[in-house]
């Protein structure tokens, strides 16, 4: 006769359901149109900053890589900024100019890759003052993780901002603040910032508690 805490504890604990994870099925309920659903009549998507927004237009664009260095073809990430002027639009309105606030998803047909279009943010002041570096807040959402990921996107042409940053600088290690710098390049004569998250491994990204 067993006793009843005889059992291994693996055999105990309930498996995971479809309903604890976040993907796939991300795309079902944020991205519609990529699910091959038909698509709401107001959707939130890649595009924060559209003609007559004032500022520097720029996309930003990466890759979510797992711990093995392969691409999760099936993220989805939320993009939320302070305008030009370092502040925040918290009014979502798809008429407007510029919204803070955007989703991109990754999928197979694009590689993998996802992009916003939007404009570089200004500094967004803390409450004593000081001012944090012009950044993007960035959730990452895919299969396997239950709590959407937490990071930042900061400018590598931002020299001196990023060094008086009191946000970026509370990351102790210079090697791992560097996980959260996007490189600026030039695409069709636009300027776009590279930004690879990587969720594991080495040069894992720094994730935010928040």
């Amino acid at each position: 006769m067993h006793q009843p805490n005889s059992r291994p504890l693996a055999d105990t604990l309930l498996k995971e359901t479809a309903s604890q994870t976040a993907g796939p099925y991300v795309h079902i309920g944020l991205a519609l149109e990529l699910a091959g659903l038909p698509p709401r009549d107001e959707e939130i998507g890649p595009r924060l900053a559209g003609d007559g927004a004032k500022g520097e237009p720029i996309d930003l664009v990466g890759r979510v890589i797992d711990g093995n260095g392969d691409t999760v073809r099936d993220a989805l990430l939320e993009a939320w900024q302070a305008d030009a002027n370092g502040e925040y639009q918290c009014q979502f309105d798809l008429a407007a100019p510029f919204n803070s606030f955007g989703r991109s998803a990754a999928t197979a047909e694009n590689d993998g890759e996802w992009r916003f279009t939007t404009l570089k943010p200004g500094a967004v002041a803390l409450a004593d003052g000081r001012r944090m570096a012009p950044h993007v807040n960035l959730a990452i959402f895919a299969r396997g993780i239950n709590i959407q990921l937490q990071t930042r996107l900061y400018f590598d042409d931002e020299t001196d901002a990023n060094a008086a940053c009191p946000i970026l600088n509370a990351i102790e290690s210079p090697t791992r603040r560097q996980t959260l710098i996007a490189t600026r390049e030039t695409r069709e004569g636009r300027a776009c910032y590279r930004f690879d998250i990587r969720l594991q491994g080495e040069g894992e990204t720094v994730f935010f508690d928040f």
